[in-house]
C-alpha cells in the first residue's frame, strides 16, 4: 500500500479554532528543555509549560528512559482487581507530599476524569454515613474544572457551557473574587474575604444538608489566574467544617510546585477533605490525574463495603496504568531531586517583577499573580477575544508560546526558567503589546 503525504485536515483539534489553524497551522515538531521547534524551523521559549504540565523543562531524558525501561518490562495490568507494584509506590510517594491526611491516592487519566471522580467519592461518603440526600455541588463564577459533564456542570465559564444545553441539575455557583478595586494587586488582596460567605448564603438557601461539597481552584488558572483575597479560603473551610460540607480543591492547574510549596493549599494554609490534581503529574509526558482523599473518607466509603466486594464502582482502563506511573515516578525525582518546588518558590519574585512591568502599556487593563502564574488582561479589540487571538498568533510568530484565554495572556514558565529567559519572554511580550497598543491608537486617531 502507497503511503500518502501528510494531512491537516483529520484531526478535530480540541479548544482550536479549525478552519483558521488549518489555513495557517503553528505545529511544533521538537521540544528541549525552555524551547520548542515549529514547522518552520524557528525556536519558541515556553512561557507557559506547555499547558501547565512541564515544570521540570521538556525532554527529560530520565522520564523518558523510565517510560521505555517500564514498557519493555510490563505494558499493561487490569486497573480493576489486579495492580501492579509502581501504583502503590507513585500513590505513596503521592502521599508524602500532600497536604494534611490527604493520604489515599485514586488514579485518573486526566484533571476532567479527577473532577467527576472527586464528585462521584464526595456522593458515596455522604450516602455511606447516611445522608444521601447531599447531593447539591456548589462551585463559583469563572471557574474551570475540565470538560467532562460533572466539571462541565461546575464550570463558571458560559461558553464552556452554551453548546450543550442542560448541564447536571443541583450545582449552583457563588461569585468570582476578582474584583475591580482589586485590580493590579500582586498576590493576595486585601478585600474580598467576605465574598466566602456566598457559601453561607447557599446554605441558608438550599439548606445545608442537600450540599455535598464546594469545589474550589485555590487560583482559578483557566479564567485569567484569579488569586483569592487574604483569608477567602480559610473562611470557605470555616463554613464547610460548620455545616459539614466536603470541601473539594482543584489543583489540576496550581499543584506540583507552581505555587512554591508542592499544592496551592499549603501555600494559603488551608486543607482540603479532597484534592484534584494532573497535568505536572508525569510533566505532562504522560496522560495522568488522580484524586487525594482524606483518611476519613476513604476509610467510611470502603469499611462501609463488603469484605470481598467493591467498594466504589467507578474507574478507567487507564487508572495508574504502569507506563504513567513510571513517568510520575521519574518526574518526583526531578522535582525531589533538583528542589524545582523550591526554585519556584525563589524565582517568583523576579517572574512577577516581569509580569508587572507591563503595567504601563496602554491596552494592558489589569494584572495578577502569585508564585510562578501571572495573568495580565487586554483591552478587547472590536469584540471581546478578537484582539487575544490576535496576540496569541503575533507571540507565536515573534518567538513565545503563552496561554490566551479571550483577552488574558497568562504566563507560567517551567521551574528550570533561568531569569534572562524571563527577560526572553517578557522582552518578546512588550514588543508584540506595545505594536497592539499603537494600532489601537491610530484607529482611535482615526
Amino acid at each position: 500500500m502507497r503511503s500518502q503525504a501528510n494531512s491537516l485536515e483529520y484531526q478535530w483539534m480540541p479548544f482550536t479554532a479549525n478552519k483558521h489553524f488549518k489555513a495557517e497551522p503553528r505545529l511544533f515538531v521538537e521540544g528541549k528543555g525552555m524551547y520548542l521547534k515549529n514547522h518552520r524551523g524557528e525556536t519558541l521559549i515556553d512561557g507557559v509549560s506547555g499547558l501547565y504540565c512541564t515544570p521540570a523543562g521538556h525532554g527529560r531524558r530520565e522520564i523518558a528512559d523510565a517510560v521505555h525501561a517500564q514498557l519493555m518490562t510490563l505494558d499493561f495490568v487490569p486497573p480493576f482487581q489486579f495492580g501492579h507494584e509502581k501504583a502503590f509506590e507513585l500513590a505513596r510517594r503521592l502521599k508524602e507530599i500532600t497536604p494534611g491526611d490527604l493520604d489515599y491516592i485514586f488514579f485518573t487519566n486526566s484533571g476532567s476524569e479527577s473532577v467527576d471522580s472527586a464528585m462521584k467519592i464526595a456522593l458515596q461518603y455522604h450516602r455511606t454515613r447516611g445522608q444521601a440526600q447531599r447531593t447539591r455541588f456548589v462551585s463559583r463564577e469563572r471557574a474551570y474544572h475540565g470538560v467532562n459533564f460533572g466539571g462541565l456542570s461546575l464550570a463558571g465559564m458560559v461558553r464552556n457551557r452554551e453548546s450543550f444545553g442542560p448541564t447536571l441539575p443541583g450545582v449552583s455557583h457563588i461569585r468570582h473574587t476578582a474584583l475591580p478595586e482589586n485590580k493590579f494587586t500582586r498576590g493576595e488582596a486585601e478585600k474580598g474575604a467576605d465574598l466566602a460567605d456566598d457559601l453561607q448564603r447557599h446554605v441558608e438557601l438550599y439548606g445545608a444538608d442537600t450540599i455535598a461539597a464546594c469545589v474550589i481552584e485555590p487560583i482559578a488558572g483557566s479564567f485569567g489566574i484569579l488569586v483569592p483575597p487574604k483569608g477567602y479560603l480559610k473562611r470557605i473551610r470555616e463554613i464547610c467544617d460548620r455545616h459539614g460540607i466536603l470541601l473539594i480543591f482543584d489543583e489540576v492547574i496550581c499543584g506540583f510546585g507552581r505555587t512554591g510549596k508542592a499544592f496551592a493549599g499549603q501555600t494559603f494554609g488551608v486543607t482540603p477533605d479532597i484534592m484534584t490534581m494532573a497535568k505536572a503529574l508525569t510533566n505532562g509526558v504522560i496522560p495522568m490525574g488522580a484524586v487525594a482523599v482524606s483518611d476519613k473518607i476513604y476509610h467510611a466509603v470502603v469499611d462501609a463495603g463488603p469484605a470481598k466486594g467493591i467498594e466504589f464502582l467507578h474507574g478507567y482502563t487507564y487508572s495508574g496504568i504502569p507506563v504513567a506511573c513510571a513517568a510520575g515516578l521519574a518526574a518526583l525525582d526531578i522535582y525531589r531531586d533538583e528542589g524545582l518546588f523550591e526554585r519556584a518558590a525563589e524565582l517568583s519574585s523576579y517572574f512577577l517583577d516581569q509580569v508587572w512591568s507591563l503595567r504601563d502599556i496602554p491596552i494592558v487593563t489589569d494584572i495578577r499573580g502569585q508564585g510562578m502564574l501571572g495573568a495580565i488582561d487586554i483591552e478587547p479589540g472590536d469584540k471581546p477575544g478578537a484582539r487575544g487571538y490576535e496576540i496569541l498568533q503575533d507571540l507565536f510568530n515573534a518567538g513565545l508560546l503563552a496561554r490566551v484565554t479571550n483577552d488574558t495572556v497568562i504566563f507560567a514558565p517551567a521551574f528550570i526558567v533561568e531569569r534572562k529567559q524571563i527577560d526572553e519572554i517578557f522582552d518578546k511580550t512588550r514588543k508584540v503589546l506595545m505594536r497592539h497598543a499603537q494600532r489601537a491608537g491610530v484607529r482611535l486617531a482615526g
